[in-house]
């Protein structure tokens, strides 16, 4: 069980790590001169409504658990930790779920990775309702979960196969 859960974990960061290589190209396209490392590590976030979703999630969290929020000033190393933790999480999760995952593991998983992002963040405060997205975005962000799961699930295999 515990090489299932290190397997995924390292199958979440190769998904994760694809996912992110999605967005910077489509931010390179639309025209940012940012190098991976600079644009990947958010950076001096001086108000909680300007931190990436992860970090807004990661607040809301630790000030349900301290009963405090936590000051702006460590809002990137939140918005950083709780990004790379999600997507190594539910990789360990599906890894633990899957010994041997379907043909169709990936897309699924990067599917429902998608649509869980859809309830559970709009009702934490963080994200607005589906259906206030226009379908262009959510195509964008669906897109990009699907490269996470298909990554995830192709790393796991080939990490799986090794460790036979």
């Amino acid at each position: 069980m515990l090489r299932r859960i290190l397997a995924g974990t390292v199958a979440g960061a190769i998904g994760t790590l694809a996912m992110d290589l999605v967005w910077y190209g489509r931010a390179r396209r639309q025209g940012s001169d940012a190098g991976f490392a600079a644009w990947e590590v958010v950076r001096n976030v001086e108000r909680w409504e300007d931190a990436p979703a992860p970090g807004q999630m990661g607040r809301k969290l630790i000030a349900a658990v301290t009963g405090a929020d936590p000051p702006v000033k460590y809002a990137a190393t939140i918005s950083n930790t709780m990004h790379w933790a999600y997507g190594t999480s539910w990789a360990a999760a599906y890894s633990l779920a899957f010994g041997r995952p379907p043909w169709w593991g990936g897309p699924a998983l990067g599917t429902v990775l998608w649509a869980s992002d859809y309830v559970t963040l709009p009702l934490a405060g963080v994200y607005e309702p589906i259906w206030k997205y226009d379908a262009t975005t959510l195509a964008k962000d669906l897109s990009a979960h699907l490269v996470f799961g298909v990554a995830t699930d192709t790393a796991l295999r080939v990490l799986s196969a090794r460790g036979r």
